[in-house]
């Protein structure tokens, strides 16, 4: 049966959705991903704990921030050698929408699912805050109900989230738009004051060359509720069930 959802007088009628949370020693934005698909999406969302060898039957995968394996060795590093990566990888490589977000990033980075790898901030302290990012492509589930161009308000909370890429391996990002998301100005204009970590390029987000899978360090499920301050991160979520139903 379809779900009725309504969310600040925008009413969409949608299929619920099969989506996979999964949880590593570590994970604390697993809740927060649940909370944004299952409460205020209506989706049929479960978590899947990482020592599980199959994914099940899932329309879409959400690997959440945190701090996996407590980030001892490099973040993401442990993690992506856990069990249920394997099935993570042959779903993403079939097609399957996949979103990383944050230490999610980084774990997908680690397992080459994405480019490219998330180091120290440049400024060497934790930074948690809300951020403007603008929409540079609108080529994956994640991003194709949105408008090139478009500023979103999402908090973002890492230590090491200055994206990393050769000079080679940028261009051909930028060339390829595999660039999803920049920091910027409320404006809109990519300046150093407007990015948080020191990442190239101000890069806050990338996808593979499918458009499939995508990679941000901001939390779109922190931002899904007007109560919150912000509730840009709905679209996102919106996006991708528009193109799941």
């Amino acid at each position: 049966m379809p779900v009725v959802f309504s969310f600040e007088s925008i009413s969409l009628i949608i299929m619920a959705a099969s989506i996979g949370i999964v949880v590593f020693p570590g994970s604390n934005c697993d809740h927060d991903a649940y909370h944004a698909s299952k409460h205020i999406m209506g989706q049929d969302a479960r978590f899947i704990w990482h020592k599980e060898t199959s994914l099940g039957e899932v329309d879409m995968v959400i690997v959440p921030g945190g701090f996996s394996y407590g980030d001892y060795l490099r973040s993401g590093a442990i993690a992506r050698f856990s069990p249920i990566m394997q099935d993570i990888v042959r779903f993403a490589n079939a097609g399957g929408p996949v979103l990383g977000v944050c230490n999610g990033f980084q774990i997908l980075c680690e397992a080459g699912l994405l480019p490219g790898a998330l180091m120290r901030n440049a400024s060497l302290r934790f930074v948690c805050r809300p951020v403007d990012i603008r929409v540079e492509s609108t080529s994956t589930p994640f991003t194709q109900g949105l408008e090139a161009g478009e500023i979103l308000t999402i908090p973002v909370a890492h230590g090491e989230g200055n994206y990393y890429a050769s000079q080679d391996a940028l261009g051909r990002l930028e060339a390829e738009g595999q660039v999803v998301f920049r920091y910027v100005t409320p404006e809109g204009e990519a300046t150093p004051e407007a990015n948080p970590n020191g990442s190239a390029n101000n890069i806050a987000g990338v996808r593979n060359a499918a458009g499939n899978v995508v990679g941000m360090m901001p939390h779109p499920e922190r931002h899904v509720e007007s109560l919150l301050g912000h509730s840009d991160g709905i679209r996102i979520f919106e996006s991708v069930m528009g193109q799941l139903a």
